[in-house]
């Protein structure tokens, strides 16, 4: 660990496999708290790159209770929160739209952090488990094309690292990374980051986690989602490429709203707008979600551009199929004997 430290005190970059070794060496009790925070420090201040990113989520994902590959061609769709729009719960919700139009999402997420309510704190508002075992999620994602991993739940070995995040208070490579270590092995992603300059690098590092296709964006007003208040920037990844584009509301034949007009609030209130928008009530929360739904079908290879994703999630919101999925979800959780977490 010393000789990690001294080169990133150099202002050096770690290679992917010396990233792994220093994070699989803060899982062993031979290193200290301190040790840990120097590391996080180090890289923050140096600069995170794409191998120490692919480097120490290749080691949280392998010392996950729940890592599984059984699932063919599976997504996710989170983001990394810190944006501080305070919106509804827009990747949850646009994840059941996905759902519905018939792709796989592991969903993974955790309570609030930095806004009002997490993508936990809805869903269990609505009924469903945070505590399935990794037999659970392989049957329901089978069966019902959704499950919600909750990252607590699934990552309990993180502890230490989480308790020096707490000590630090200050942004690390953990602000970054959460949506990225989900343990079930993803084909594709949608990722939502609340820096615009850092799309590409971490397009490169779905790609060096073995993402065949995946999108990056940066939503109007700086929102870690797609936003409907004007240019998204992306960052296309498809089989190791990488592409930058804009995507506009217009483009897709979609209104301009105000990221004013999709403030949510607790989780009682952000569970209504959840509802509102599987229903199909119009306005700028389902506007919102069918633009992250169709930019996820689109990363995921099912819908050939933005725009046919974004009438594909129409069609699943209005035939019924995404709001089935909740309900499918909610049932199997009332099967399960609960668990607080």
């Amino acid at each position: 660990m010393r000789n990690y430290l001294e080169k990133l005190m150099n202002k050096q970059n770690l290679s992917l496999d010396e990233m792994k070794d220093a994070t699989t060496q803060c899982f062993r009790d031979t290193v200290s708290d301190s040790e840990i925070a120097a590391l996080l420090i180090g890289l923050r201040a140096k600069g995170e790159t794409a191998d120490e990113i692919a480097g120490i989520v290749e080691v949280i994902r392998r010392e996950s209770l729940q890592a599984t590959n059984q699932i063919p061609n599976v997504m996710d769709n989170c983001g990394t929160g810190g944006d501080g729009s305070n919106s509804f719960n827009i990747s949850t919700t646009a994840a059941f739209i996905i759902a519905g139009a018939g792709v796989t999402v592991a969903k993974h997420g955790n309570r609030s952090i930095s806004s009002k309510t997490g993508s936990a704190d809805v869903l269990e508002h609505l009924g469903i488990s945070l505590s399935l075992s990794k037999e659970q999620v392989e049957e329901i994602l089978a069966e019902n094309n959704i499950a919600f991993l909750f990252a607590p739940h699934v990552h309990p070995k993180i502890k230490r690292f989480m308790k020096v995040r707490k000590d630090l208070r200050i942004p690390t490579i953990f602000n970054l990374i959460g949506p990225l270590t989900n343990p079930v092995e993803l084909n594709t992603q949608l990722l939502g980051v609340n820096k615009r300059d850092v799309l590409p690098m971490m397009a490169e590092s779905l790609g060096k986690l073995g993402r065949k296709r995946a999108i990056v964006i940066n939503g109007a007003g700086y929102m870690d989602e797609a936003s409907l208040a004007g240019d998204n920037h992306i960052s296309l990844l498809d089989q190791g490429k990488i592409t930058a584009f804009t995507i506009h509301p217009s483009d897709v034949d979609l209104p301009v709203y105000s990221n004013d007009q999709i403030r949510g609030g607790d989780a009682k209130e952000n569970a209504e707008i959840l509802l509102s928008v599987l229903k199909g009530n119009p306005g700028p929360h389902l506007d919102t979600a069918l633009l992250n739904a169709g930019l996820g079908l689109f990363a995921n290879g099912t819908a050939a551009s933005v725009k046919d994703g974004v009438e594909m999630a129409r069609e699943s919101v209005v035939s019924g199929a995404a709001i089935e999925k909740l309900q499918r979800l909610i049932s199997y959780s009332k099967k399960i004997p609960s668990e607080v977490i």
